[in-house]
């Protein structure tokens, strides 16, 4: 198949393209949020190609996954297409609701001809789709192997725009924490972490990705700290490559987290506690680490996220 896709989000979308499609990907000169093309910091393959606006017309697309309201809109004025109508599409639902949740209706919830995919069952619970179809295609990523040490006795978060995004990302949380256990923290924006707890001054980085697989398991263990999130692929990515994880029992977290891969609670305190035993108990971590990449390879693997796809897109070109 040929589908129409944006790079809206990365880490989703290096698992998408490597399937066994084509993936038409919009670009513009000023590679703006409509027309970025291609990543350059991931490894994306060959059959992800970039296709100026202004030649999408030409283009002979089989689908289009949506991402964003505004392609609604997009796909019909660049290719002369209706989504759901002239061109079979499916819409991806990355977010939890903005809010209130229990009342958050979908943009797509009046529209029968373009379903949503969520990415957690609890997005799909929490958004009201209306008569839209809905199905459910957890996340997946590509193993990036074993690389667990623990040798940094650190609790390590990876978190962006954490002073911006404060209760959402669950930033309270993660400086309650770091106020009583060692903490280091990862992801863009995280400097402005120093004026809030100078003491994690040495301990905020923003790495690229393929460094950040190498810092993040040599810590002990993994803080997930969100409050309101659909499910972070930091989570999934810290847990493939070994770390036991410490999550705040909100979301689709509990499901995401085993009891034998770590600790999830709404309760800071019961996170701390854990961390002091793994941080003192280095053998305990390394088992509930090994637990929650098993853990993770069976249900966040790569090959089943792509066959997952690969259903819902003859579903809906069918």
């Amino acid at each position: 198949m040929r589908i129409l896709v944006w790079h809206v989000h990365g880490s989703w979308m290096t698992s998408f393209v490597q399937g066994p499609d084509e993936y038409v990907i919009p670009v513009d000169d000023a590679r703006s949020p409509d027309g970025r093309g291609r990543a350059r910091t991931w490894d994306w393959p060959r059959s992800a190609r970039e296709v100026p606006v202004a030649a999408l017309r030409d283009e002979e697309l089989d689908v289009a996954v949506l991402q964003r309201p505004v392609e609604l809109d997009l796909v019909e004025r660049w290719t002369g297409r209706r989504p759901g109508t002239d061109l079979p599409a499916v819409y991806v639902e990355h977010n939890t609701p903005p809010g209130p949740a229990a009342a958050s209706r979908h943009p797509l919830a009046d529209r029968s001809d373009v379903p949503i995919a969520h990415v957690s069952d609890f997005n799909a619970l929490m958004w009201d789709n209306g008569r839209a179809p809905t199905t459910v295609v957890d996340h997946g990523i590509p193993d990036t192997g074993y690389r667990y040490t623990g040798e940094r006795a650190r609790i390590a978060a990876v978190v962006n725009e954490p002073v911006r995004r404060w209760r959402v990302a669950g930033t309270d949380v993660l400086l309650d924490v770091a106020s009583r256990v060692p903490v280091e923290v990862y992801g863009m924006g995280v400097d402005a972490l120093r004026e809030h707890r100078p003491e994690l001054g040495g301990h905020l980085h923003d790495l690229p990705q393929h460094e950040l697989h190498t810092a993040l398991p040599q810590a002990r263990a993994y803080l997930h700290p969100y409050r309101w999130t659909s499910l972070g692929l930091s989570l999934i990515e810290a847990m493939t490559l070994g770390l036991p994880v410490l999550a705040v029992a909100t979301t689709a977290a509990p499901y995401a987290v085993p009891p034998e891969a770590g600790v999830v609670s709404a309760r800071p305190d019961r996170l701390v506690e854990a961390a002091r035993r793994w941080l003192h108990d280095p053998q305990d971590a390394l088992e509930h680490g090994r637990a929650a990449r098993e853990h993770a390879l069976r249900v966040f693997g790569l090959d089943r996220f792509l066959s997952d796809w690969q259903s819902v897109l003859k579903e809906v070109t069918r």
